[in-house]
């Protein structure tokens, strides 16, 4: 289990985190919220430990942004605070779990394995297309038993068009369904997403561009640069 801590006490987040290790979770610290979107947008992460109240973006809007990238992320908020209004609003921003400050790091590490097999659980197939292996639960992605290493956009971008099972999706599509509701429809970060992707997973490229329509994957995919960056 790898997990982020979202922490701006210093000694508090180091306790957990070394404690955490010890039982043999990894886990990475994030000391403000902008950190804490970074490490997000390129590390997988299997559940994401809040507190509320940090410097720059807060605990809560860190949550929302979890909750938009549709990754299914639990999420364990921690806070000083110990009134139901507070966990009520936690809860309906996309908590899955709630702790109250202080607290036994064993009482943590129960919590946390509980929502790791809760996730378990709902875990979401493996798709496999043309030499690719897409594993959403693990958040990993594989290509002729190669491990290709993806941001978070471009693995969400990968999961939409594998999905789509040879399908074209269309670039308005991908917009919708691998960026959230703030995402300028007029944007070409889709394209620039697309061909990053392209370039992650190597050659012979397998993502086409079906000019004025959208990509797909390509079950049959050739060398060269027909269809790689034309948008």
């Amino acid at each position: 289990m790898r997990v982020l801590i979202v922490e701006d006490e210093p000694y508090l987040a180091e306790a957990i985190r070394d404690g955490l290790r010890l039982e043999a979770i990894a886990a990475d610290i994030a000391g403000d919220g902008d950190t804490a979107l970074e490490l997000l947008g390129v590390n997988s992460y299997d559940i994401a430990v809040l507190d509320r109240d940090i410097p720059g973006p807060s605990g809560d809007e860190i949550a929302e942004n979890i909750v938009a990238s549709g990754s299914g992320m639990p999420i364990l908020m921690l806070t000083a605070a110990d009134r139901l209004d507070d966990k009520v609003s936690g809860f309906e921003l996309g908590a899955d779990d709630y702790l109250t400050k202080p607290f036994e790091l064993r009482e943590l590490v129960l919590r946390l394995r509980a929502l790791d097999r809760r996730r378990a659980h709902n875990r979401p197939p493996v798709r496999e297309i043309a030499g690719l292996r897409v594993d959403p639960f693990r958040r990993e992605v594989y290509r002729d038993g190669r491990y290709v290493a993806l941001t978070r956009k471009q693995f969400a971008v990968l999961e939409v068009l594998v999905a789509a099972e040879g399908g074209v999706v269309s670039a308005e599509e991908l917009l919708e369904r691998a960026w959230d509701f703030n995402a300028d429809p007029f944007t070409n970060a889709v394209r620039i997403t697309v061909s990053a992707l392209r370039k992650r997973l190597g050659e012979p490229w397998i993502i086409a561009t079906v000019a004025g329509v959208g990509y797909r994957i390509d079950p049959t995919p050739t060398t060269g640069r027909e269809g790689r960056d034309r948008g």
